[in-house]
């Protein structure tokens, strides 16, 4: 701090000239977007937001509500902890989202469930294919060890991990509450041997992901490197978010009814709301 924003009605003047400062990575308030599916009221629009490299963001999206992630350069790393908003004890289950629908890799038409058979989100538009169910995200430690502890600037230790415990404490809840993770725009597939091997690119810029919000959720998002990230460099790239109103899933809905597993979720979905 200067000795002149060390005087606090300097500190405050200054502050005040910032308005209307925009970078790279902020959320837009009021939201505005230009390039929304046509079929879209701008009115409609709830969130735009670009959320940094090592940055985190937190949401509340109702039911029906659509979720657009972009990942601008090809190199965001989307890790995604979600809650029951009513009753957050209710969360992602990864394990429960592979094992009841017969498959390990993400995509359109594919369902993120919760730990009480509901489905929390499912996936309606996927340009990218590389998602990641099986490795969870980064931590301090991990970061330290890869990146060399004191050799590098501060954000080289920003981890998913510290990412989901700030983005939770914000939500009313604690380091208990935090969850095994999807990764989204980075890879990871099983061999016939068990052995992972991660797909990091980096990729086309541009590559967007449509979910739709099948519950009131809290949401937490992080962007960090993946932690199977075999380069020696920290990286990471922007990751552009949207959100806005759209309806709830109909009884006619292709992805509701893809798959018998599928249906029951949305079937528990329908109970849990008829009040």
């Amino acid at each position: 701090m200067t000795a002149d924003l060390a005087n606090p009605l300097a500190a405050r003047d200054h502050a005040r000239a910032m308005t209307g400062t925009v970078v790279d990575s902020m959320p837009v308030l009021p939201p505005v977007a230009d390039d929304l599916p046509g079929d879209v009221d701008p009115a409609d629009l709830l969130w735009e937001e670009t959320v940094a490299p090592g940055g985190y963001t937190i949401r509340r999206l109702n039911r029906g509500a659509r979720l657009r992630l972009i990942d601008l350069q090809g190199d965001a790393c989307a890790s995604f902890q979600i809650f029951n908003a009513e009753m957050p004890t209710e969360r992602l289950n990864v394990a429960d989202t592979v094992k009841v629908q017969w498959n390990a890799y993400l995509g359109a038409g594919k369902l993120l469930l919760s730990d009480m058979g509901r489905v929390l989100m499912s996936f309606l538009e996927d340009e990218a294919g590389t998602h990641d169910c099986f490795c969870g995200t980064s931590n301090e430690e991990l970061s330290a060890a890869k990146y060399g502890k004191g050799e590098q600037p501060p954000r080289y230790f920003l981890n998913g991990r510290d990412r989901f415990l700030l983005g939770v404490g914000k939500h009313g809840l604690g380091r208990k509450d935090v969850h095994p993770c999807v990764n989204l725009f980075k890879g990871a597939t099983v061999g016939d041997d068990g052995a992972i091997t991660p797909d990091i690119g980096p990729f086309e810029p541009g590559r967007t992901v449509v979910l739709r919000a099948e519950m009131d959720l809290m949401l937490v998002i992080a962007n960090c490197p993946h932690v199977l990230d075999p380069r020696p460099d920290w990286t990471v790239a922007p990751l552009r978010v949207t959100a806005w109103r759209g309806p709830v899933t109909p009884e006619d809905d292709p992805i509701r009814n893809s798959a018998p597993e599928a249906l029951r979720a949305y079937l528990n979905v329908e109970d849990y709301y008829r009040r």
